[in-house]
């Protein structure tokens, strides 16, 4: 028998920022016993999905089972400090776990690798099934393995809890899922989780109970920054609670310095694309922009800035200035927006589009970057 390894719980219900409803809801189903075997949970990249996911697997198994009275019913609480609680906390640095899982299988033989499929299990009766690397698609293998281990009793609770935290599956993973989502056995529990319900297939989602986290406001994330990282200062709180579009998680993870220099980057190449007829910075900008994994990195970062930016000129065009995400550029982007017109808008995100396809099938980069701003230059004349 594996030992308890004592683990602190990073996550309690009360740590959960919004969507309280929700949250009660869930809780008021694990008390009651009327937690559905099937839920699909959807809900932005960030929103707490797998985090809710877990502290809902430990108070499903926790060995303690706490109630919290509520008004309607008392709310289903976990211990953090049982075997099973912290066995599954465990689980809560997904993207580590992972890693080590890949090079694990990196290990193998040859023979042995192509059939090994990527699958975390801290505790006996918890099986996370996340998108198996290098496709990141969740893949047969991945649900045969749950299909043999489902029908069997739990082994050391009363419960068996499978989680997927991508609803990115091959065809016929997703295929193979489906007779278990209808009758599954009366102690075991599948979690998927989207952040666009319309990825999976309609016969999937029939299927499941379907439970959606909502975006948070920007004063409550900026509130959750305030309280857990105090030393990002309150201009900072305000541009990143826009750019975070009401997910506390990436909130908190927010790269902000990264997202600065790739911004920086984007807005040489919208004022090339529409004050600067001879392109100068542009040019020494993209030549910075080289082949292989970093420059591939770069370039993707640049270029979900610059979607951001475009979308702000749409909304500033659009006359709702107050839903704008680089807030901390409001004046500049205005006069930008008051240069362009709804067709330059349509022809530049059409554009960006190209660059992407073209980063597909390894175009060069700078080369793309620059034939992309000379077009939206072209489109102004």
């Amino acid at each position: 028998m594996r030992p308890s390894i004592l683990v602190d719980v990073p996550f309690r219900f009360k740590d959960f920022v919004g969507n309280e409803s929700t949250v009660t809801h869930l809780r008021r189903a694990v008390a009651s016993g009327r937690l559905p075997h099937s839920i699909l949970l959807s809900g932005p990249a960030g929103s707490g999905k797998y985090t809710l996911s877990l502290m809902i697997t430990m108070a499903l198994l926790c060995e303690r089972q706490p109630r919290e009275p509520h008004a309607g019913g008392d709310l289903a609480d976990f211990c953090g400090e049982c075997r099973h609680c912290t066995r599954i906390a465990e689980s809560f640095d997904l993207p580590t776990l992972v890693e080590a899982a890949v090079s694990a299988r990196e290990e193998m033989r040859e023979t042995d690798k192509k059939d090994t499929r990527v699958l975390i299990q801290t505790h006996p009766d918890v099986l996370v099934l996340p998108p198996d690397p290098p496709q990141l698609l969740v893949k047969l293998g991945q649900v045969r393995s749950l299909i043999h281990g489902i029908y069997s009793l739990p082994g050391d609770s009363k419960r068996r809890v499978y989680l997927f935290p991508s609803a990115a599956f091959m065809k016929e993973a997703a295929n193979s899922l489906l007779k278990v989502l209808e009758e599954p056995p009366s102690y075991a529990h599948i979690i998927l989780m989207a952040e666009h319900p319309g990825e999976l297939l309609p016969t999937i989602r029939s299927r499941c109970a379907a439970v959606r986290l909502g975006a948070l406001s920007s004063p409550e994330i900026e509130q959750l920054l305030a309280a857990r990282k105090p030393e990002v200062k309150p201009q900072q709180r305000a541009l990143v609670a826009r750019l975070a579009q009401g997910a506390a998680g990436r909130a908190l993870s927010y790269d902000l310095e990264s997202y600065l220099k790739a911004r920086t980057d984007a807005m040489v190449l919208l004022r090339s694309a529409t004050t600067d007829s001879e392109h100068t910075d542009l040019f020494k900008t993209t030549e910075t922009y080289r082949a292989g994994a970093e420059g591939q990195q770069k370039t993707q970062a640049m270029l979900s800035a610059l979607a951001g930016l475009l979308e702000d000129l749409l909304l500033l065009r659009s006359g709702v200035p107050d839903r704008m995400r680089n807030i901390d550029l409001g004046r500049e982007l205005e006069t930008l927006a008051d240069s362009v017109t709804f067709a330059w808008l349509e022809n530049a995100v059409r554009g960006l589009d190209n660059v992407i396809s073209g980063m597909r099938r390894n175009l060069l980069r700078s080369i793309s970057l620059d034939a992309f701003a000379e077009n939206m230059a072209d489109g102004r004349r």
